[in-house]
């Protein structure tokens, strides 16, 4: 394997891709997106640019951003041991930012959370202008009010800095892109796929797998007591004109909750209470969601999954009784519902089939690494049970999800985060069964086997799941898809919405081979309050 051979890069420690090298040299000389596969080597990418930059810039510091604290390390880390440079200033909100002022001396490298940079750009504290180079690492978050669009507005308006952004998907649309792409003063496109001919030679290859699981006539009848429920909250909202015909959706009543909201605030500020019909509104859309959230669980998750919301829904647990949980919760529908669970032995037939699978790869390949992900920590901490029964030492499993605590939800810190990491990577533990803190950032070593315990229709987070695999090796994902419910059509409209992904990201790659930056973005629409309605 050949190695690139760089003053400031060590010997022997980045593998010189030809496909990296062009990209590399295309993003010291123009402000560069590049959406490259994850496992192909966005982080090598970006430290052969660092160490032109070093190179011919001595003087200047270098900013590397990313999304999270353990990226953050992890990024440092590379840098410390990839090339000849100083040691890299790892700035989070750990340091109180009169701290972080004191540490800011250039010429640096500077790594850190995007949050505490634009906070320190907001108070005067952060010396943007000794920068001559910006990583956005995972750039696709510089949309909306991230951080990120902050430090680009910064940098535009002053600086100028030279730009590279990094990501394995930008998303599916269109606007998007072009949000991203102003909001970092984007001017050049490096795109790649697994089939780019530059690419292609090291690539390992994922074989992605659709395993149907049939659904238990119990558990089909439990979601339809629900859907009762849904429909009796909708109905409500119907006859008020505030929904239209036809089954209603999460995003629908999202949106209608926002509306409903911003219209009280507007009666309040103008010193009035809210008509008891708006109230009704709201106490209806929020028992629909409820619902919508309790007919997910028991479709894609499982028994035990909606049990347990059942039980923290409850007020005994110290939840207040509200007009939405007393509408909720006192639906004749859902009182059956409850009944029901209680008398039921059963679990989701998606509990042993992700067993099935797991221990048959980990024992036909006893060296083998798997990453189980679900939605839901309930979810996750059903599998590890049952993997831990049904593993007799083949299967080794550990609980991977995020630093938060929601009562007796414990979660995990950064440090025991790392110790995980670290047996997965020794083999002391050989399954992790993770929420979505796994799909991105996090430096998780080479995995064989991924399965989605549900398909998810955000292209961003398929495509992190996805990538977890078939880094150093030929890899194999397996999405779990529960007959006749919401599974379905989420797999599918996951895969066209990566399909139209990388249809629009074509279309971008041919107008910035001309030239041509994607036309700005459209301006956001602000929800309008419903007395704005006729």
């Amino acid at each position: 394997m050949e190695t690139v051979e760089h003053p400031r890069v060590r010997p022997g420690t980045i593998e010189d891709r030809l496909y990296q090298a062009e990209i590399a040299r295309a993003a010291f000389d123009h402000n560069t997106l590049v959406v490259l596969p994850t496992g192909l080597g966005k982080t090598s990418i970006a430290l052969r640019v660092i160490a032109e930059s070093l190179l011919r810039r001595p003087t200047d510091s270098i900013l590397f951003l990313a999304p999270t604290r353990p990226l953050v390390v992890q990024h440092a880390h590379s840098v410390a041991t990839t090339l000849f440079a100083p040691e890299p200033l790892v700035l989070t909100g750990a340091i109180v930012p009169e701290r972080r002022a004191l540490l800011l001396h250039p010429p640096q490298v500077v790594v850190a959370t995007p949050q505490v940079v634009a906070n320190d750009l907001g108070d005067s504290r952060f010396p943007l202008d000794s920068f001559s180079l910006l990583v956005f690492d995972e750039a696709h978050r510089a949309v909306g009010d991230y951080p990120y669009v902050a430090v680009g507005r910064a940098n535009r308006a002053g600086p100028n800095a030279r730009v590279l952004a990094m990501t394995a998907s930008p998303g599916s649309s269109l606007g998007r892109i072009r949000e991203v792409w102003a909001n970092l003063g984007i001017e050049r496109f490096e795109y790649r796929t697994d089939l780019s001919p530059d690419v292609l030679p090291y690539v390992h290859g994922i074989g992605v797998e659709t395993r149907s699981v049939p659904v238990p006539p119990e558990v089909r009848h439990l979601a339809i007591l629900v859907r009762a429920a849904i429909e009796r909250q909708v109905a409500t909202l119907r006859s008020l004109d505030l929904v239209p015909g036809g089954e209603a959706n999460r995003r629908g009543l999202l949106e209608l909750g926002a509306r409903l909201h911003r219209q009280i605030a507007v009666e309040r500020s103008r010193d009035g209470p809210a008509s008891g019909l708006l109230w009704k509104a709201v106490t209806a859309q929020a028992a629909a969601m409820k619902g919508l959230h309790a007919l997910e669980l028991i479709e894609s998750q499982g028994v035990d999954a909606l049990r347990e919301y059942f039980r923290r829904q409850s007020p005994a647990e110290g939840r207040r009784w509200t007009p939405a949980l007393r509408a909720f919760l006192g639906d004749p529908d859902v009182e059956e519902v409850r009944r029901r669970l209680g008398e039921l032995t059963l679990e989701h037939p998606k509990v042993a089939t992700t067993v099935e699978i797991v221990r048959s790869e980990l024992s036909a390949h006893p060296q083998a690494r798997v990453i189980v992900f679900s939605q839901y920590r309930d979810t996750v901490d059903r599998l590890v049970d049952e993997l831990e029964k049904a593993g007799d030492g083949v299967v080794r499993p550990a609980r991977f999800v995020g630093q938060a605590t929601h009562g007796s939800d414990l979660g995990l810190t950064q440090k025991a985060q790392v110790g995980i990491l670290d047996q997965f990577r020794r083999g002391e533990t050989n399954c992790l069964v993770a929420t979505s803190v796994a799909e991105e950032g996090l430096d998780i070593p080479a995995t064989d086997l991924v399965v989605f315990y549900e398909p998810i229709p955000d292209v961003i987070r398929t495509i992190q799941r996805r990538g977890r695999t078939g880094r150093a090796r030929t890899g194999r994902a397996v999405v779990l898809v529960a007959e006749g419910t919401r599974d379905v059509s989420l797999h599918r409209s996951a895969y066209a919405r990566e399909r139209r992904m990388h249809e629009m990201l074509q279309r971008v790659e041919a107008e910035a081979s001309r030239g041509d930056a994607p036309p700005p973005p459209e301006p956001r629409r602000v929800q309008r309050i419903l007395t704005e309605f006729d």
